[in-house]
C-alpha cells in the first residue's frame, strides 16, 4: 500500500514515511504510527502521520 489512503493506516501499523527534511532526497524512514494527521480520505503525496517517536511526516508505504 502506497500511504495515499486514510483507510489504509491505522494506529499501531508499521510505516515508511518522508520527514519534511528528507523530502527533496527522499529519504524513507520507518516506524509506528502513533497519530493520523490529515483529515482528508485522500492526499497525493501520501497521508501525514506522527510516530510513536514523535517525528511527522508523509506515509510512503504501509506494511
Amino acid at each position: 500500500m502506497n500511504g495515499q489512503k486514510r483507510s489504509d493506516i491505522t494506529p499501531g501499523k508499521q510505516v515508511d514515511i518522508v520527514l519534511k527534511k528528507d523530502q527533496r532526497s527522499g529519504n524513507l524512514t520507518t516506524g509506528t504510527v502513533k497519530d493520523i494527521l490529515t483529515n482528508s480520505p485522500s492526499h497525493p503525496h501520501g497521508i501525514k502521520v506522527r510516530l510513536e517517536d514523535g517525528q511527522v511526516g508523509r506515509v510512503k508505504k504501509v506494511y
